[in-house]
């Protein structure tokens, strides 16, 4: 049977529509060819969010963005078909992420770890992450701050550039070796005065020697009057020093009471030093005995009376 070109156009026509009209679903996020779950979210913006979109988990694709519907509070409920084959659990995260710096945005499915799963037409908890030109922020902050920095540094070049600093620091220059070779100069004087005296120096420091050799000696002698004044040391504290303080306590004690008693008319002393009448008594018996030693060198006769033959006295 022959067929007419009519009907291969028609039917080529027809198969065209079909294929258009499937892509177009395809782009629009619906799955043509195999089963899906529907799950929603509720985002208070979706700046850069468009159907057919995709939902990732970790980078792979599960499914896409099939609507999107504006609530009259300004919230926009976004649908996503996912596959059938994933079981999404019931506390995962719809998070809506910048993939591109244009702002091109796209769903990631945190799992959650819940033993129970999502059903078909369930609501998912959403959130917004931050676009990576707010993330680039900081580093866009520090790059302007570098510039601003090799900015002054290229000025600061720009200047050591300039003729009238370059004949300064060749000045500069010049003066450092000038004050060098005046250094090497004074070097040399010095190793030379050095050399010249070095007789001196070695006289010097024999007699340093000398003198460390004479405080060694002295050193020696000085431990030995340390050794000696310890061995007295010792001796002392060996010694019954507390027996010999106290005689002597007790001696300065007994004279103490000795001097009480000749301050008062206890004693004979005591009477001797502190009452008148036995005072004038010793002057009077002092002065009769004078006067009797007085008459006896006078008058012997009068008391000793001796004759050879037996005589009497007169």
């Amino acid at each position: 049977m022959k067929i007419s070109n009519e009907t291969k156009i028609g039917a080529l026509t027809a198969i065209g529509i079909t294929i258009l009209i499937l892509g177009y679903s395809f782009l629009k996020g619906n799955d043509v060819f195999s089963g899906s779950n529907k799950y929603y979210a509720v985002y208070k913006s979706v700046d850069g969010l468009s159907v057919s979109k995709p939902v990732l988990v970790n980078g792979f694709p599960i499914g896409n963005v099939s609507k999107m519907t504006l609530r009259q509070d300004g919230h926009t409920v976004v649908q996503f078909k996912v596959d059938r084959k994933y079981n999404i659990p019931s506390n995962t995260l719809a998070k809506l992420v910048s993939t591109d710096l244009l702002g091109g945005k796209a769903i990631v499915f945190e799992y959650g770890n819940s033993n129970t799963f999502a059903d078909d037409n369930d609501t998912l908890r959403a959130d917004i992450q931050g676009s990576l030109a707010e993330s680039l922020q900081p580093i866009q902050t520090k790059a302007e701050n570098l510039i601003t920095k090799l900015d002054s540094s290229l000025a600061a070049i720009n200047k050591i550039l300039n003729p009238n600093f370059q004949k300064n620091v060749d000045r500069s220059f010049t003066s450092i070796a000038n004050s060098l070779q005046t250094l090497e100069g004074t070097t040399k004087k010095i190793d030379a005065l050095v050399g010249g005296q070095s007789s001196h120096i070695n006289n010097i420091l024999a007699n340093a020697e000398s003198v460390s050799g004479n405080l060694k000696n002295s050193t020696a002698n000085l431990t030995g009057i340390t050794d000696n004044f310890q061995k007295v040391s010792n001796d002392i504290a060996s010694a019954n020093l507390k027996q010999t303080l106290d005689n002597a306590n007790k001696a300065m004690a007994d004279l103490q009471a000795t001097i009480s008693k000749l301050s008062t008319n206890q004693g004979t002393l005591g009477l001797l030093l502190n009452d008148d009448k036995m005072y004038n008594n010793l002057k009077n018996a002092t002065a009769n005995l004078n006067s009797l030693f007085i008459d006896l060198k006078a008058h012997p006769k009068r008391y000793v009376s001796f004759s050879v033959f037996g005589g009497k006295k007169d």
